[in-house]
């Protein structure tokens, strides 16, 4: 798992649950006047129903949409992605505490708050992967101390080949090695905002490797808009998508 691939829409799933979660012990039922000192008010885990198949759920629905982010292949639960599974999880619970706020004759803070969180919590799932300002990175990319020719020595750093606590990779030396480059293209590292996939050079349409956020890369060629990167291990492939990229 790598957490520098959670973008900003999933800090949006995660704060929301915390506040889903908190929202479970809080009154469902408001009240006024001396009653609220006479009586003890439920809250949501009086109702297992409510308190564990809808704030529970919510919870668990943010928890699959982040793993489901975090891993480096899909996990499939009933042939869906554990990505579908959450944001199904999380359109259920906001849907269901919904139907309780309209049906409450006084509703309390747990319920009003539980419903905010379950709806932020729902459309932030649903909306990470069609929005691009919730796709950029949650902890951005480390910039290197200076801008390194092709051919010298990077500062350690993170993602750097020879970076302390790093395998050294066979870069042939320990350097990375590149074809020397066609026309006035000069190699250089870069980092992705988001997790990408690195296709076959031969066009294949089967990803060789995925790039992750955080971990700086060798373009070694540019091919129209795509690059052809290296990365720690050796493998060359195409990154067709280099928007929002951060060099080095």
């Amino acid at each position: 798992m790598n957490i520098r691939s959670l973008t900003r829409g999933d800090g949006v799933v995660i704060g929301a649950a915390v506040l889903l979660f908190i929202a479970s012990f809080l009154d469902i039922v408001g009240c006024s006047g001396s009653f609220c000192s006479s009586v003890e008010l439920p809250n949501s885990w009086d109702n297992l129903g409510l308190g564990i198949g809808t704030y529970l759920g919510g919870v668990i629905g943010a928890g699959l949409v982040v793993v489901g982010r975090l891993l480096p292949q899909p996990r499939k639960v009933a042939g869906l992605d554990l990505g579908q599974v959450g944001v199904a999880l999380s359109i259920s619970s906001a849907w269901v505490l919904l139907w309780y706020l309209i049906d409450a004759d006084k509703a309390g803070a747990g319920l009003i708050l539980g419903f905010l969180a379950a709806l932020i919590l729902a459309a932030a799932a649903v909306a990470t992967p069609l929005v691009p300002a919730l796709q950029a990175a949650l902890v951005p990319a480390p910039r290197p101390a200076a801008p390194q020719p092709y051919g010298g020595q990077p500062q350690a750093g993170y993602g750097y080949p020879g970076a302390p606590g790093q395998q050294q990779p066979p870069f042939g030396g320990g350097q990375p090695q590149a074809p020397a480059p066609a026309g006035d293209f000069s190699p250089f590292w870069f980092a992705v905002p988001v997790a990408r996939p690195l296709f076959p050079e031969d066009g294949s349409p089967n990803p060789i490797a995925e790039l992750a956020p955080g971990t700086w890369y060798l373009a070694v060629e540019q091919r129209g808009a795509a690059l052809v990167a290296q990365t720690q291990d050796g493998r060359r492939g195409v990154l067709q998508d280099t928007s929002g990229i951060q060099r080095g």
